[in-house]
């Protein structure tokens, strides 16, 4: 299906197909640009009829354009909140922290596919000594999801992000508030420190920056993943996330 953004990536791109090949085509003999800009009526028909014969007889370079522009569109988006992605809140992080790559999960703790790609992501710290983890708290699926964030930005303002974050993950129960407290009890939580940060507006605050800047870069869902000038989307597994680190650490 063509999403609203391949669409227009589409159209753009259809121009830019049909201003090469009249440049091309202007250009088979030295011309200036004042004579490039005459090209009479007649001849733009002609040319467009070429572009458009060579469009319908290789269609496979329209997606190919589309992604490719779609990659170098998100590598801009990336690079203009690179800060603003990587820098973690707190102690919501793992691995090195001078890491020469840096892997961004966006997340819900009531999502499987991100308890799943949890284990994928353990793994990644456990064999990558020069990889570091950011995790950004990114509830989409509704109330219990937001309390869980409040909950591990709590977590992390007392230095246990990991053990909550772990512990809430490896319970394969729905997510509901007996849950949330038997986690924070578990990783040692301070309860009333935890049940006041719970109605914090910072915390707030930085829930809905997490959730701005996901819709910034075109974030729907969760997990998603930031690794370089890449974001994966979805339960993409291991092997995806591991040949993102090493194109980011190739460059």
């Amino acid at each position: 299906m063509m999403t609203g953004r391949n669409f227009a990536l589409g159209l753009g791109l259809m121009a830019l197909i049909g201003f090469a090949f009249a440049a091309l085509i202007a250009t088979r003999q030295p011309v200036s640009a004042q004579t490039a800009r005459s090209i009479s009526d007649s001849e733009r028909a002609e040319i467009e009829a070429i572009v458009r014969d060579y469009i319908l007889e290789n269609p496979e370079i329209i997606p190919e354009a589309i992604n490719n522009l779609q990659r170098r569109e998100v590598a801009r988006m990336i690079d203009s909140n690179r800060d603003e992605i990587q820098t973690p809140f707190e102690g919501a992080w793992a691995g090195n922290p001078d890491g020469d790559v840096i892997l961004v999960e966006f997340f819900d703790y009531n999502c499987p596919y991100c308890r799943k790609g949890n284990d994928d992501v353990q793994r990644l710290l456990k064999e990558d000594e020069n990889l570091k983890v950011v995790w950004r708290d990114f509830p989409v699926l509704g109330p219990e999801s937001r309390r869980a964030a409040m909950a591990s930005l709590s977590a992390a303002k007392q230095g246990k992000y990991r053990r909550f974050h772990d512990r809430m993950f490896s319970d394969p129960r729905r997510l509901d508030q007996d849950k949330l407290f038997e986690v924070i009890r578990g990783a040692g939580l301070n309860e009333v420190t935890t049940a006041g940060d719970l109605k914090r507006d910072a915390l707030d605050k930085e829930i809905d920056a997490n959730l701005s800047l996901g819709r910034a870069l075109g974030i729907g869902g969760t997990p998603a993943y930031v690794i370089g000038d890449r974001i994966l989307e979805g339960a993409v597994g291991y092997h995806a996330m591991k040949e993102a680190i090493d194109a980011a650490r190739k460059g």
